[in-house]
């Protein structure tokens, strides 16, 4: 455990650095706390032009017209299995699509309905676990569906909402298979507990391990009552590294924390950064995308204005927007993007979901050091880094959507780092 010796977490920290990849002067701090390694990072990266990393698109699929197997209506999440095939969820065609590392397409797994190994609506989530087996949660039909290497649909099993709503799921190369789980509190059924839970699944559905608990944010709120959403409210958000750690902040201050395997706190990040206010145009803009979603999705005009009543603000806006685990051990930190900031024309086919994060990214080595920063490409959303690639979607000015795989030019191939953080 490394709260054994403080003179062996500052070494520990040492190590890793040397093998972080930042080659130029870092001008934060690093101090002791009781046993965990407090890193307290400047706006000023350790990047120089010649070892920076950079991002470079090698793969795009989708259609706009043509075979059906690429035409995508809404990509949910992205899986990739140990053959390096890709697994995209269609949300809107209820089914998985696989296809080759190179972009061809294979196969479609499930389909709607409520049959074995189908779909409901909204299925969004992919994970990845051990032995291949695709993990599907699919929250309408109340279970989660695992799948064969093959394809064909491995039985399934419960999610009992009674006890917990699943809120994010992620996998990792090495087969873990984690969920965040808020407990659900009804009118007939006040929940038992006000803690979120990470936990951990093994491949028949048991839970294997409760990694962490904290308190439940505020976005989504049934408290039993009428349902809140109250938007850019503090929000937990984490991400898992192939060998057990946890990732994990709140995202009303730029604070991250690495957890090891026990749930014991290893190390702290921090970065500076300024408070922005939540403007009267970004509330236009989100709640104008919200109401386009709502009638999609079939609501009656004359139930919108009950809905708006459900939805509230925050006074600023979070301090980041999502973290992931990449190579080398690194941790990569999103910017959070105002609808304020845009243009007019970026304006035009806002999206929420895809678009509150901004395409900037923090990046930090191993020991919590700033690297500097990593700019993706207008209109790409990231699902997931895997090795040194990161995928996800990218839309065109039609908002059609493309599988999108960007390299991270810099890290070598195979090139994990000495210091393991990361699995993906």
């Amino acid at each position: 455990m490394i709260r054994s010796s403080n003179l062996m977490i500052l070494g520990a920290v040492g190590v890793i650095a040397a093998c972080s990849g930042g080659e130029g002067n870092w001008s934060g701090t690093i101090t002791d706390s009781a046993g965990v390694v407090i890193v307290s990072n400047t706006a000023e990266g350790m990047w120089t032009p010649s070892n920076e990393w950079t991002l470079e698109e090698e793969l795009k699929f989708g259609s706009v017209e043509g075979d059906l197997e690429y035409q995508f209506g809404q990509i949910g999440f992205i899986a990739v299995d140990s053959r390096d095939r890709i697994y995209v969820a269609d949300m809107q065609a209820q089914n998985i699509r696989v296809f080759t590392s190179a972009g061809q397409y294979e196969q479609t797994i499930g389909g709607p309905g409520a049959g074995p190994g189908e779909l409901g609506p909204g299925v969004a989530f992919l994970v990845m676990g051990r032995g291949d087996t695709l993990f599907v949660p699919d929250v309408t039909n109340r279970r989660v569906n695992p799948y064969a290497p093959d394809g064909s649909e491995a039985g399934s099993f419960p999610i009992e909402l009674e006890k917990a709503l699943p809120m994010v799921w992620r996998g990792t190369s090495t087969g873990i298979v984690a969920c965040q789980v808020r407990p659900l509190s009804l009118p007939d059924a006040p929940a038992r507990d006000s803690m979120d839970a990470i936990v951990l699944y093994n491949t028949d559905g048991s839970v294997t391990d409760t990694v962490f608990k904290f308190p439940s944010g505020g976005t989504l709120n049934f408290g039993g009552g009428t349902p809140e959403i109250n938007l850019y409210s503090p929000e937990s958000v984490w991400d898992i590294t192939g060998d057990g750690r946890l990732i994990y902040g709140v995202n009303n201050e730029y604070r991250i924390g690495v957890y090891g395997q026990g749930g014991s706190l290893e190390r702290v990040l921090s970065m500076p950064f300024e408070l922005k206010p939540v403007g009267e145009t970004d509330q236009r803009v989100v709640m104008a995308f919200l109401e386009r979603a709502w009638t999609d999705a079939g609501v009656p005009p004359q139930m919108l204005p009950q809905l708006r009543q459900i939805v509230h603000f925050g006074e600023f806006f979070p301090a980041f927007s999502a973290v992931l685990a990449g190579p080398r051990g690194s941790i990569w930190v999103q910017h959070v993007q105002p609808a304020s900031e845009l243009s007019e024309e970026e304006l035009e086919d806002y999206n929420l979901i895809e678009e509150s994060g901004a395409p900037q990214w923090d990046v930090f080595d191993a020991a919590g050091k700033y690297l500097g920063m990593v700019t993706m490409p207008p209109k790409f959303a990231p699902r997931m880094i895997w090795g040194n690639q990161i995928y996800g979607v990218w839309r065109d000015e039609l908002d059609v959507q493309y599988v999108v795989r960007l390299r991270i030019v810099g890290v070598a191939d195979g090139d994990t780092g000495a210091i393991e953080l990361s699995s993906q």
